[in-house]
């Protein structure tokens, strides 16, 4: 399927696995990749080393394009871009807006730059900075989230800028594909969906943990981080919003030292980082300490397999999730059921 997004990535299908702290690892993204669809490497959990050595594994494994998803706000930004240039990285995608100057120094090395965004005032601001594409993503997305649908974003950003839009928030088959298309995105994301897969080194249990959810079992809360962040309920999340703001604290110290061991940080590093999450935003410092537990509560489940100690972001879509594909199966099915949804729409045929 050729669109807009598969032209300017070099993929065959406009499919885009996002990029999730824990679970977006050499393995998921190779795999995708493989399967024809462009696989993003999280790089926010892994020291610089790491990540070079990450990224060297990925392209052991395919030949195929692949990206890596960057903190614009992390103070050795520049410096992991730099190792995306030289390790010859396609796609350098963002959470967070990146500043001019990245984009830049990105765009002039060959590599296309793609942040994502939830509301049209940011896709305009990138777009007007030389962004290449921009993921939108709408309120069902999982983890920090906005509070607008993806039906009313999607076509609001569309409408507002030149450059191709991956639509994300609530995909995860051939029909969402086929929407997003029609409102003229040029392609969907998807984490959860992603993050279901065999392909995925997320444990069994935790996968079992979202396989049984129901769409009412996926909350948004900001008890993690002070921050709207959507994920399953459990009873650690529960806990987390009867505890009280001394107890939260403490929590937020113990999990901040611990992921500046795993990144190899330093203390004053985490607190220019600290500094760069406030600038712009509403946010005191308890928040921007808090925020320090959410890697190593996500590891916790993703890599631990402790749903009792950790959180698992999710997106809506978990409550209709039923089966665990591999990744080649799973862009298999969704590209025929999305050319059969698009085949029967122009035919006049019901859609059923």
């Amino acid at each position: 399927m050729d669109t807009p997004l598969t032209r300017l990535v070099g993929v065959r299908h406009p499919i885009v696995q996002t990029g999730m702290g824990w679970v977006a690892g050499p393995r998921l993204v190779s795999a995708v990749a493989n399967a024809g669809a462009l696989g993003i490497l999280a790089s926010a959990t892994m020291s610089p080393k790491r990540l070079r050595s990450a990224v060297r594994e990925v392209a052991a494994r395919t030949d195929a394009p692949f990206g890596v998803n960057l903190r614009a706000d992390a103070g050795d930004a520049a410096e992991r871009a730099r190792i995306i240039v030289e390790e010859g990285v396609r796609v350098a995608s963002f959470a967070l807006a990146p500043r001019r100057e990245l984009i830049d120094r990105l765009k002039d090395a060959g590599v296309v730059v793609i942040p994502s965004v939830g509301a049209r005032r940011h896709a305009e601001k990138v777009a007007g900075w030389g962004a290449d594409a921009v993921v939108v993503q709408g309120s069902e997305g999982g983890g920090h989230t906005g509070q607008v649908a993806t039906t009313v974003l999607l076509p609001q950003v569309v409408d507002a800028v030149d450059i191709p839009v991956v639509a994300a928030g609530g995909f995860h088959d051939g029909r969402g594909l086929a929407a997003a298309l029609a409102y003229g995105a040029a392609g969907i994301a998807m984490g959860t969906r992603f993050l279901l897969t065999s392909d995925s080194t997320v444990p069994d249990a935790v996968k079992a943990r979202y396989l049984a959810a129901a769409v009412t079992d996926v909350t948004v809360t900001t008890a993690v981080d002070g921050l709207p962040h959507r994920m399953l309920r459990s009873e650690l999340v529960d806990s987390l919003e009867r505890s009280g703001r001394a107890a939260a604290l403490l929590r937020a110290v113990r999990h901040a030292a611990a992921f500046r061991r795993l990144a190899g940080l330093s203390w004053p590093r985490m607190v220019r980082d600290g500094l760069a999450m406030r600038h712009g935003k509403d946010l005191g410092w308890s928040q921007v300490l808090l925020a320090a537990t959410t890697p190593m509560l996500l590891k916790a489940s993703m890599v631990d397999g402790r749903t009792d100690t950790g959180v698992m972001a999710s997106g809506q879509v978990a409550g209709v999730i039923e089966d665990l594909p591999s990744c080649a199966d799973l862009v298999d099915r969704i590209m025929a059921e999305a050319t059969g949804t698009l085949d029967r729409l122009a035919s006049g045929r019901t859609v059923g």
